[in-house]
């Protein structure tokens, strides 16, 4: 039961159930779900976690691939009072305990295929509930039925999800999101990608990230459109499923836009269905987005930025501004107010200088769950430190240089790591590069890149192309040739990898 003026993440399903019941809302392998169906089955998903003696604000793990499965147990947390802790299933042993026991998990429902990590990762859980593909699992328990009434009561201030950073600097910690925050985020969505009930999106990457979840699928159900979900982001299928059910709108991470843009099958399959394309959680290569415009013209690009803690959208390039303003990554969305500071002391910077961009929203998590300091350390002043080094024109479109913590004080002298990746990926050798700054005695931290490359290339060959548009003591004085990038399942380099371990690989200093 919801209160009377309260907005809550499941009556967003609710809603479009009573406004377009038979329509068809979702579609998974071979089973479809009109909007009544998902909500009878969410209420009913509700009820058996409550019948495990699950009281209100209990958390409850969810670690599975992309399923309906998946979606119903989201909505039927919402809908009974508990806190969704959605876990990258690409964690194991002691990555996946550190998430169980942080967020102080009791259940864990997961897909009966990975449930021997849970057992074996060490945490402990009370109980491991299984998604689907079992007679006993959430899903089976949710289809059929008398649809129950529930005694429990929601409002939108209560968390819903605590929703975990991609740790790519340091531990993950859990942003504590509230019903309210998500429903702000989900109309900033709605109107500033332009979703429509008609735009037929595929759902591929992982629902577990807040970009999938919250930007899209969320939104797409209150719009009442027809969601297509896939398991994985396997590419082949997107282009076959694209051609198939005339898909028009497209989520993917740049990680993947990539390799489908060089996919054999991308020259053969009728893509003319698209007309929405967004991406976002890494930068998208300038030569790619031009080869995709070239070859799809009708297809309009939206760049999306965020973060976990405003859930995650905050700022958003339209296809109009593409052309004006490539390297940007838009303004701020409907529920966002933004301001570019200081570092140092917080004041306002001028429109084009460096500074930190912090956040004023609805949207915004409460904090992070059971890590007082850190959340006292985000929020100051009235406003949330985003960590994002940017700079902003006089009309508010925000380009993103760096992470701050990703800045290389090298010599004394500020160097972003950006702007180093952006020169070397210029090389036609070069597939991906990451650059970070490695302790140095002289230089306190030396400008290092590691580079996977699709042509033979030496690293010195890599450092001369550098020197050609950098600074001198912008270019690397370290380059690791590497068969591939630490990168989490949303595609977001994890940094702090390379930082802990560097590899043995082939490279120059």
């Amino acid at each position: 039961m919801t209160a009377t003026r309260s907005s809550t993440v499941d009556d967003v399903l609710r809603r479009s159930a009573r406004r377009v019941g038979d329509r068809s809302a979702l579609v998974f392998e071979d089973r479809s779900w009109t909007y009544r169906e998902l909500d009878d089955a969410v209420t009913r998903a509700a009820a058996v976690l409550l019948g495990l003696g699950l009281g209100r604000g209990a958390r409850v793990a969810a670690y599975g691939r992309n399923s309906d499965a998946y979606l119903i147990a989201f909505l039927a947390c919402a809908r009974a009072g508990l806190v969704h802790v959605p876990v990258n299933y690409a964690l194991t042993g002691g990555e996946l305990a550190y998430l169980l026991e942080q967020s102080g998990s009791t259940v864990v429902l997961t897909d009966p295929s990975l449930a021997d990590r849970v057992a074996g990762c060490g945490a402990s859980v009370t109980r491991t509930v299984p998604l689907r593909d079992a007679p006993d699992s959430l899903l089976a328990r949710a289809r059929t039925g008398d649809v129950p009434s529930l005694a429990v009561e929601v409002t939108d201030t209560d968390l819903v999800q605590l929703l975990y950073t991609s740790g790519t600097t340091s531990r993950p910690k859990g942003a504590m999101m509230t019903h309210r925050a998500l429903v702000h985020e989900y109309l900033s969505s709605v109107v500033a990608l332009g979703l429509a009930a008609d735009d037929a999106p595929l759902h591929s990457m992982p629902l577990y990230h807040s970009a999938q979840l919250h930007v899209f699928l969320l939104p797409y159900l209150a719009v009442g459109a027809t969601n297509h979900l896939l398991e994985t982001p396997d590419i082949p299928e997107i282009l076959r499923r694209v051609e198939a059910d005339r898909i028009g709108a497209l989520f993917l991470a740049p990680t993947v836009w990539v390799p489908l843009s060089q996919h054999p099958d991308f020259a053969t399959r009728d893509l003319g269905s698209l007309t929405k394309a967004f991406y976002g959680a890494s930068i998208m290569p300038q030569p790619v987005l031009q080869r995709l415009q070239a070859a799809l013209p009708e297809l309009g690009f939206h760049n999306c930025f965020g973060q976990s803690e405003i859930g995650p959208l905050a700022t958003v390039l339209g296809p109009a501004e593409h052309a004006e303003r490539p390297e940007s990554c838009g303004r701020a969305v409907l529920f966002v107010e933004l301001r570019v500071v200081s570092p140092e002391d917080g004041t306002d910077v001028p429109a084009g200088e460096l500074g930190e961009v912090v956040y004023r929203s609805p949207q915004l998590c409460e904090g992070y769950w059971d890590k007082p300091d850190e959340t006292a350390a985000a929020f100051r002043d009235g406003w949330f430190r985003s960590g994002d080094l940017v700079r902003a024109d006089d009309e508010g479109y925000i380009t993103v240089v760096d992470r701050i913590k990703d800045v290389i004080n090298t010599g004394g002298v500020l160097v972003a790591s950006r702007e180093v990746e952006d020169a070397i990926y210029t090389h036609p050798a070069v597939a991906e590069v990451a650059v970070i700054g490695t302790p140095d005695e002289r230089w306190i931290e030396a400008v290092t890149a590691f580079v996977v490359v699709k042509d033979e290339v030496t690293p010195e060959e890599i450092v001369t192309h550098a020197r050609e548009s950098l600074a001198g003591f912008k270019v690397p004085k370290h380059v690791h040739l590497v068969a591939e990038l630490p990168r989490n399942a949303s595609g977001k380099l994890l940094k702090r990898v390379l930082r802990d371990s560097l590899p043995t690989a082939e490279g120059v200093g």
